[in-house]
């Protein structure tokens, strides 16, 4: 299964969540940020139909996928601010 890390950071003037090296859009408060992460991290988890999935892989070739629309990723919110490390917004 995979699993997905969403991070809390500050980030352009504000707050944001962070996926590998993509951020969000930047959020004026940190718990504004928090709570976007949260809806996201709550879609993540929203099924959808059987599928097969197309795409091209690093060496260039095709390859199909079938997707039975259940296999969901585990996720998971780290924030590692806690109030007093919170730098003004």
């Amino acid at each position: 299964m995979v699993k997905i890390i969403y991070e809390i950071v500050p980030h352009d003037g504000g707050w944001a969540y962070r996926l590998g090296g993509a951020y969000s859009e930047a959020f004026p408060t940190h718990d504004q940020a928090l709570e976007a992460a949260r809806i996201v991290m709550l879609e993540q988890q929203v099924g959808d139909e059987p599928v097969t999935i197309s795409y091209q892989d690093e060496a260039g070739r095709w390859r199909e996928e079938y997707s039975d629309g259940g296999d969901r990723p585990e996720v998971e919110i780290v924030d590692t601010f806690v109030d007093e490390q919170r730098p003004p917004a």
